[in-house]
């Protein structure tokens, strides 16, 4: 028997926490997105008021909320049924992978076997715009370090959706569509409207689905990748060859090296190419190129 949340008052967003809580409806739509399997354990990044956490828990998925806001989570910790696990925490500074490691998914009660199902940990939240940037890098470093996480389906704003799949060329492209591409094949799932919200936010929402998997390009220096796409990008509007020099006095030879015109604008390279520079530049470093 479905456990039903018991009455209670409506909590107050709060600014402070960029808070916008998904509304019923919406989060029908979102769950069927991200499409729960058996064998799933859920990171639910700010669960705010349970809209997506009891659809998820009705699934019989282990589930670990990690929200900022304690009160929300003394509101909902009285709600939940018990394979929903609740930390007052921010989740760019929480050990979600410990709390993680626990969790065993359920057995659905058709099926005999004796094993329960692989667990395929999953990602799933309603980010709040002002650090939405900094919660996909933190995912990012959980895949560098662990390879822990199969996907995330998040909300977060349309500008951000937009720069996720931008293509090369054009002016969202830039430094998270690239560093999130090298770890992740990038899908926009759903738009959702200011009113999917309560208050309605003043941007309009996407949300965002991010698969995963080992970078389709070989790269023998991640810091150095790093370092050399935010140097190029906050000159975006030079040449490779002008953004390039502060970064590294030798980039003219280099982008001769790898075959690439220095007249071109840093919007316009490929995953690959920014591979190929990073490959020369250490290579030259290291003084293996004269």
């Amino acid at each position: 028997m479905k456990r039903r949340p018991p009455p209670s008052h409506k909590p107050r967003p709060r600014k402070r926490f960029g808070q916008h809580f998904l509304t019923t409806s919406w989060a029908h739509k979102v769950v069927a997105a991200i499409n729960p399997k058996p064998g799933d354990v859920f990171l639910e990044i700010g669960p705010g008021t349970g809209a997506i956490s009891f659809l998820l828990a009705a699934t019989g998925a282990p589930i670990l909320g990690v929200e900022i806001d304690r009160d929300l989570v003394r509101d909902l910790a009285a709600r939940v049924p018990p394979n929903v696990t609740l930390v007052t925490g921010d989740v760019l500074d929480t050990d979600v992978l410990a709390y993680l490691s626990g969790l065993e998914p359920q057995r659905p009660p058709s099926v005999e076997a004796v094993m329960p199902p692989t667990r395929r940990f999953r990602v799933v939240g309603n980010l709040p715009y002002n650090l939405t940037t900094p919660i996909l890098f933190r995912l990012i470093e959980f895949h560098q370090r662990r390879r822990f996480f199969a996907d995330a389906t998040v909300m977060l704003q349309r500008e951000v959706a937009d720069r996720l799949v931008a293509r090369p060329g054009t002016r969202d492209y830039g430094v998270l569509t690239i560093m999130v591409r090298l770890h992740a094949r990038v899908t926009r799932l759903l738009d959702l409207p200011p009113s999917a919200f309560n208050p309605p936010p003043k941007v309009r929402s996407s949300v965002v689905g991010l698969e995963f998997g080992p970078s389709p390009v070989r790269v023998v220096d991640e810091v150095l990748f790093g370092r050399l796409v935010r140097a190029v990008f906050t000159q975006r509007r030079k040449t490779l060859t002008n953004a390039l020099k502060a970064f590294d006095p030798t980039a003219p030879a280099v982008l001769a090296l790898a075959g690439l015109d220095g007249r071109r604008r840093p919007e316009t390279l490929q995953l690959e190419d920014f591979a190929r520079l990073v490959e020369i530049f250490a290579a030259v470093r290291r003084g293996a190129v004269v």
